[in-house]
């Protein structure tokens, strides 16, 4: 071993190589063996501090990185902060809260760096009470009002589903940057209010913040959300200007948007576009394809992407699975759910199982989809149940309706979806006492039906539209447009479907009621408004209903617009009479 003498010339030589670029995993594990070997301890300062935060840059096993730290005598806060990070980058951050604990009762004193390493940990664990604990050591330090701080402040309690705290941190910050909005309107979307997102967004631009990729997407994802096509390509346009059409995840997410606004053509323009498609672009416009009732197109994606070579995950099977269900190809889709377990050793998720149900409860084989959800590996969830009892009340068998309606109270006794389900059936069947029963036990339990509300964008604005909705300031042109176009349909041979009244509306059982649920009325108000000829895109919450259905067919026909109907779970694309789902739906 050589002498202390020439320690300090083998310490600057390791020490130049760990600064070197060519410096690899392997490489660091023969500078670790060199510099025992010839007299430079870890617990030198220099030696180890410099190891330690070039394992972390490099990613390195955590473990390795730890059992170095050890070593170290009296660790400084660089070295504290380095093993913070690296915990919190990795795919196991709760060490990383540990990390700190022992960093306090070593009484170091955190720095700028320490809080936005641990918040990050934080915020991946979504561990919101460890975040607020924090949130009060850090303010207690003096550090609380950094801005660096602050933002994964922001950060945090938005991934958490805290939107309102990070909203308020937000306001109460003097010092903010394009982190600082990123991180607020994103939580907005991980939230599903997309509405606030938006707005975030105009009061971003008014105070001239320059948005950025990450900003783009949030976004497109509330825009998505809402249907907001018109806002979403104008950030195409915006994109393609400032040069981040290249960029990977905001791509993706335009493709996501169109997608999911029923603009299919150009989410198939986008994806052919892209330079670098990965398996979540792949597997987007699969279901963007199923979405939308493309069902032979999303299969035949999908059979491109395995030309590719490469690997389908378990989101795009879902999605071709989802094709198969709302298209009625029941072998297909078995064929495919054997191919992702054998074939790709994909282990089915409820998810997964759910399209399966729903495949064989939309063709008819509801007594099929009950023993298969019998013999699932898994425990069925609401969803499970809730898809048999959709099945069951439009194929009307009561008896299996019952079971699964059994199944459900145990599950999520108040869910006002399944109460509205089993009414249904039993309003279609006449059997109108059962039907009160059902309306006394909601009652009761004080269970309120979700309102249905459609949503459509005009001129840079969202309007949405209630059931009977009387709030609008062109409430008298809406209402007259109703009336004709009730008086034009009659003559094209529409005659309501009172069913629906009776089922889904308790205080009105009139033919008129029908005329005045949401996506009528939206669609009124986008008539009134838009040129002929221009496309009507409408978002709903519910399930469209069968006569709103048959209306829209005819209001395609009748006014000479292509419609695109949004609904909870696909799109219906009305034209000349005729709509994409083929009636099964």
């Amino acid at each position: 071993m050589l002498s202390d003498y020439h320690s300090p010339s083998i310490l600057k030589q390791c020490i130049a190589i760990l600064h070197s670029r060519a410096t690899s995993i392997p490489k660091l594990k023969q500078i670790h063996a060199f510099s025992i070997k010839h007299g430079v301890p870890l617990n030198n300062p220099d030696m180890g501090k410099h190891l330690l935060f070039t394992l972390v840059s490099l990613a390195a096993p955590m473990p390795y990185a730890h059992e170095i730290f050890k070593q170290l005598h009296n660790p400084n806060i660089f070295t504290w902060n380095t093993m913070i990070r690296g915990y919190a980058e990795s795919e196991s951050p709760k060490p990383a809260m540990d990390v700190h604990r022992n960093m306090r009762l070593s009484a170091v004193e955190p720095d700028t760096h320490t809080y936005p390493f641990l918040l990050k940990a934080i915020a991946k664990l979504i561990s919101v009470k460890e975040g607020e604990k924090v949130h009060s050591i850090a303010t207690k330090n003096g550090l609380g009002s950094l801005v660096f701080v602050q933002n994964g402040l922001v950060h945090m309690y938005a991934v958490c589903g805290r939107a309102e705290s990070a909203h308020k941190l937000f306001e109460e910050m003097s010092d903010k940057n394009l982190v600082t909005w990123n991180s607020v309107i994103n939580g907005y979307v991980l939230n599903g209010r997309p509405n606030e997102t938006l707005t975030l967004y105009r009061d971003m631009i008014h105070e001239q913040v320059e948005p950025d990729g990450f900003t783009l997407v949030s976004l497109l994802t509330a825009c998505a959300e809402l249907g907001a096509l018109a806002l979403g390509k104008r950030v195409h346009v915006y994109m393609t200007k400032v040069g981040l059409s290249e960029n990977p995840h905001a791509a993706n997410a335009l493709l996501d948007l169109y997608s999911k606004t029923g603009n299919i053509k150009d989410a198939q323009k986008v994806f052919d576009e892209m330079q670098e498609k990965t398996v979540v672009s792949w597997t987007t416009l699969i279901v963007g394809l199923a979405m939308n009732g493309f069902a032979a197109e999303s299969i035949n994606l999908f059979k491109t992407l395995e030309t590719k070579k490469l690997t389908p995950t378990e989101i795009t099977f879902v999605g071709v699975l989802y094709a198969c269900s709302h298209c009625g190809l029941v072998d297909e889709g078995f064929t495919y759910f054997n191919r992702m377990t054998q074939q790709y050793k994909i282990a089915p998720k409820i998810e997964h199982h759910g399209c399966m149900v729903d495949l064989l409860g939309r063709s008819g084989r509801v007594q099929q989809a009950y023993d298969y959800i019998l013999n699932m590996p898994l425990q069925p969830n609401a969803i499970i149940w809730r898809t048999l009892l959709g099945s069951c009340t439009i194929h009307s068998l009561s008896d299996l309706a019952e079971i699964a309606r059994s199944k459900l109270i145990q599950l999520e006794p108040n869910h006002s979806g399944d109460y509205v389900l089993l009414s249904n059936l039993y309003a279609s069947k006449r059997q109108w006492s059962d039907v009160s029963k059902v309306r006394e036990k909601m009652l009761q339990n004080g269970v309120q039906k979700s309102p249905g509300h459609s949503l459509v964008e005009l001129k840079n604005r969202i309007y949405q539209f209630v059931m009977g909705d009387m709030s609008h300031e062109q409430n008298d042109e809406i209402y007259e447009k109703l009336r004709e176009m009730t008086k034009l349909l009659r003559l094209e041979g529409y005659v309501p479907h009172v069913v629906n009244v009776l089922a889904d509306i308790e205080e009105e059982e009139k033919e008129t009621a029908l005329s005045y649920h949401s996506e009528k009325i939206a669609i009124a108000f986008m008539l009134i408004n838009t040129p002929n000829g221009m496309p009507i895109r409408v978002v709903k919450n519910l399930r469209v209903c069968g006569d709103c259905h048959v209306v829209i067919k005819l209001v395609s026909k009748v006014y000479g617009r292509e419609i695109v109907v949004r609904d909870r779970s696909r799109f219906h694309h009305f034209k000349d009479g005729w709509c994409s789902c083929n009636d099964y739906w």
